[in-house]
């Protein structure tokens, strides 16, 4: 996905999350909210190479740190990224994210972390909804936790992994949490189209977020030029990822944990909000 225009400034969305009140938690706080064990198993789904590690990259690193058990479903092998380039095959690149998806791994203390390769083709997940939901079905187990891109993040591989996950979920009667990454760009504060009413935010201790930045960094086909010929330009900019390596991590909780009052479940309620 190749960014024509620069996207909601940064400083735009840090001015308006200062103000909100929205619960601020650390992973403990996170699993009793959502009714699971500390050490519940994670299943991240991701639709491209970077998106489990811009989305929830130090998530995963406290998850593991826990003891839980994380696995990465990687829809796509993201070869699509550059698809005017004149210097690198989508075959090449899939062997290049892989490679910087195993990098970014380990900078977050996930170097033996299973991932599940499904081979859709990246660009056509929303051709593969029905198939992509029996997939991460077969990966699902009582007590695990799926999170999974935000349904209306903006991108269409990203909403349909969205859609996708919602429906192995249900199947599955288990937890789905979202994880917005695109919808930094195009959404505006307060924007009606996002559910800020299911957002809370996890706190990344200074070792994790540098962690996160860190591994960020491993994806260099798409923090730097393939080369300086037109195609082969920057996917993600210094705007796009100052976005997305924040000190926090913004998540949806499911609709049903929505409680009376002020709209949170007593787990939430009783501890700080972020400010």
């Amino acid at each position: 996905m190749v960014l024509t225009e620069a996207g909601t400034a940064e400083a735009v969305w840090q001015t308006w999350l200062s103000a909100r009140s929205w619960p601020s938690l650390d992973w403990p706080t996170l699993c009793q909210s959502i009714g699971i064990d500390g050490t519940a198993d994670l299943l991240v789904v991701a639709p491209h190479p970077d998106d489990e590690t811009l989305g929830v990259g130090g998530l995963m690193a406290l998850a593991r740190a826990a003891g839980a058990t994380v696995t990465v479903v990687a829809v796509t092998d993201g070869d699509a990224s550059h698809p005017r380039s004149p210097t690198v095959r989508p075959t090449e690149l899939v062997g290049r994210r892989a490679r910087e998806r195993r990098d970014a791994l380990a900078e977050l203390g996930l170097a033996d972390v299973e991932v599940h390769r499904l081979g859709i083709p990246d660009g056509t997940v929303d051709r593969h909804v029905h198939q992509v939901a029996g997939l991460i079905e077969e990966l699902l187990r009582p007590g695990m936790t799926c999170l999974a891109t935000f349904a209306a993040d903006g991108h269409p591989d990203h909403d349909a992994v969205g859609a996708a996950a919602a429906r192995a979920c249900l199947a599955r009667r288990v937890p789905l949490v979202e994880y917005p990454v695109w919808t930094w760009h195009w959404a505006t504060p307060g924007d009606p189209r996002v559910p800020w009413d299911r957002a809370v935010q996890v706190r990344l201790p200074p070792r994790v977020a540098q962690a996160k930045r860190r591994a960020a960094a491993c994806f260099r086909s798409q923090v730097e030029p393939l080369s300086d010929q037109p195609g082969d330009e920057t996917i993600l900019t210094p705007a796009t990822l100052a976005r997305l390596l924040r000190d926090e991590e913004t998540l949806f909780l499911p609709a049903r944990l929505r409680g009376a009052g002020d709209g949170w479940p007593a787990a939430l309620s009783a501890r700080g909000r972020a400010r």
